[in-house]
């Protein structure tokens, strides 16, 4: 209990501390999902009708179970996670990555938004159904991990930018160990995101396919 309330608390104070730079990703990967859900009204029909096509190809096959077995879609999924936690821990190390993590963060609420967006638009409340069941359980978890190991890498950056200009601030290995740890923690809440998406996702979104087509 000690331990809970004390990991709380730390984590009370990571928010307060950089309270701007949270609100900053934050409104910045909102507003990706905002222009996402726009460009879906923007399309013309071809395109809506192919992307429709393409969906229910992927209803069909998630309703015949013809998909990737859920051991195989779990290697690829933790690949591609793992891709994606080291890219973003890697642009924390410079100044100049900062503009490729933000740019990241608006495509994927851009991503997301079109997503949602596409499906609600073309199957209104059933494509809302599906969207639940498919795009939100993942996301839930995976959002709040690139804010936390965005706003970390921001600030490392910073840091890094005052120890260049200002020498007395003290070792940057202290702060770069934190960051490294932080990074490595939050593989375990892909691991978990990873097996969500392999092997209870798919069941998920088989139970709303009568509702989906």
């Amino acid at each position: 209990m000690k331990r809970k309330n004390r990991f709380l608390h730390m984590l009370m104070e990571h928010l307060i501390e950089h309270k701007s730079i949270y609100l900053f990703v934050s409104v910045l990967f909102l507003v990706g999902v905002v222009f996402g859900a726009v460009i879906v009204n923007t399309l013309d029909i071809n395109k809506k009708g192919e992307l429709l096509q393409y969906l229910h190809y992927f209803f069909q096959g998630l309703a015949q179970d013809d998909i990737a077995d859920p051991s195989v879609a779990f290697q690829h999924s933790i690949g591609d996670y793992f891709k994606m936690l080291a890219l973003m821990w890697i642009l924390g190390l410079s100044v100049i990555g900062i503009p490729i993590m933000l740019v990241y963060l608006f495509f994927k609420g851009l991503v997301i938004g079109f997503t949602i967006g596409f499906l609600i638009n073309q199957l209104s409340w059933k494509g809302l159904w599906f969207a639940i069941a498919a795009v939100v359980p993942i996301n839930i978890v995976v959002i709040p991990v690139l804010l936390v190991l965005s706003v970390a890498g921001i600030q490392f950056s910073i840091t890094l930018v005052r120890n260049r200009f200002i020498h007395s601030r003290g070792p940057i290995y202290p702060q770069f160990v934190r960051y490294s740890i932080l990074a490595s923690t939050l593989t375990v809440c892909l691991l978990i995101v990873a097996a969500t998406e392999a092997y209870i996702s798919p069941l998920w979104m088989k139970n709303v396919i009568p509702f989906s087509m």
